[in-house]
């Protein structure tokens, strides 16, 4: 184990420190986690995005003791929950709620009923729960199916009776496990807009453990990238998608027409703010230099709020064209990295 250090001061909720999780096998062992250090600040949203088996549900299932960390330290709110004792774990767990997936809800309960059962457990009267649940399927907009079953709704609904139910205990945290990836993309949107309306209302910090780049773009303010286990990239979102740094982050975010460049070409990926997503930028370049411009691909993204640009092109051949229209491009406030079929790893020309 790391040698012991004060718990953070400030406004940090959950800091990891030197986490590490080994699972022993007749092969040999498997490292889930390497040595993960992560800082999650109060009333953040914090995406934690990775590929399959890249480790993060192992991670958040250490954030809430579901399962122990061989090495490392977890500390939530100051308090370090790998020391703590069956009671106290019991306490920390109804500070940090989670939802899953599956939504996990109970098939014999009516869906009030479903909100009321981790008060129950906490030794709520029947009455209090009763109140706080009608108040929690208000808050998720769904107060008129207090007396349907979970087989009656859909699985938008579901996921909003799982979320309501997380609330009960009034959570200082949320964990969220994949929790969109049941649903349609409609659905989707509305769950992350519910869940982003609750971190404003109620000020609860939320963990989002996701392989989609749509659920981070549009909700988390921070971001940490896994892979192999080991935190590969992590920062403000709009910073981590605008100018990915490491080969993890840039097989996520590529884009498909990355996947199939021009062999032998000069490429460029152009990343333009929200102040220039629609300057005829191109156009101008293509004027100012003389010569023509392949655009292979171009989007338009909204990440954190802001909108933001991104268009790969492809350069003449002509080296002096090329030059001519790559000194163009570096006197306008845009980012500009050159890509290649070769390497999945591009690299920064121009940082605005």
């Amino acid at each position: 184990m790391p040698s012991e250090r004060p718990a953070p001061s400030g406004n940090v909720m959950i800091d990891i420190q030197g986490v590490k999780k080994i699972y022993p096998s007749q092969a040999g062992d498997v490292v889930a986690l390497d040595g993960i250090d992560l800082a999650i600040h109060k009333g953040d949203i914090y995406g934690i995005i990775g590929m399959s088996g890249a480790g993060k549900s192992t991670l958040i299932r250490c954030i809430n003791r579901l399962d122990s960390p061989t090495e490392g330290r977890i500390l939530i709110d100051g308090q370090n929950i790998l020391t703590m004792g069956d009671k106290d774990l019991r306490r920390m767990r109804r500070t940090v709620a989670m939802i899953f997936q599956q939504f996990n809800l109970l098939m014999q309960r009516t869906v009030l009923r479903n909100v009321c059962f981790p008060m129950e457990i906490a030794g709520v009267s029947k009455a209090q729960a009763h109140k706080r649940a009608k108040e929690l399927l208000e808050i998720v907009g769904l107060a008129e199916k207090a007396d349907a079953y979970p087989a009656q709704l859909s699985g938008g609904q579901r996921q909003r009776v799982a979320i309501a139910r997380a609330l009960a205990t009034d959570p200082k945290v949320l964990l969220c496990d994949e929790a969109t990836s049941a649903l349609d993309p409609m659905t989707t949107q509305a769950i992350l807009s519910l869940l982003q309306d609750i971190n404003k209302r109620l000020g609860i910090t939320i963990v989002i453990i996701t392989h989609e780049m749509a659920v981070i773009r549009q909700i988390c303010t921070r971001v940490a990238i896994i892979d192999g286990g080991r935190i590969a990239e992590k920062g403000n979102v709009r910073e981590v998608f605008a100018n990915p740094r490491t080969t993890a982050a840039k097989r996520l975010f590529r884009t498909t027409a990355e996947e199939e460049l021009p062999p032998g070409k000069r490429c460029l990926r152009l990343i333009f703010d929200d102040n220039r997503t629609y300057e005829p930028v191109v156009a101008g370049m293509i004027l100012a230099s003389g010569v023509p411009v392949n655009i292979l691909s171009a989007n338009i993204q909204t990440v954190a709020g802001q909108q933001r640009g991104q268009m790969l092109v492809e350069l003449p051949d002509d080296p002096e064209g090329a030059e001519r229209a790559l000194s163009y491009l570096k006197g306008k406030q845009i980012s500009i990295e050159e890509v290649n079929a070769d390497e999945l790893a591009g690299t920064i020309v121009h940082d605005r």
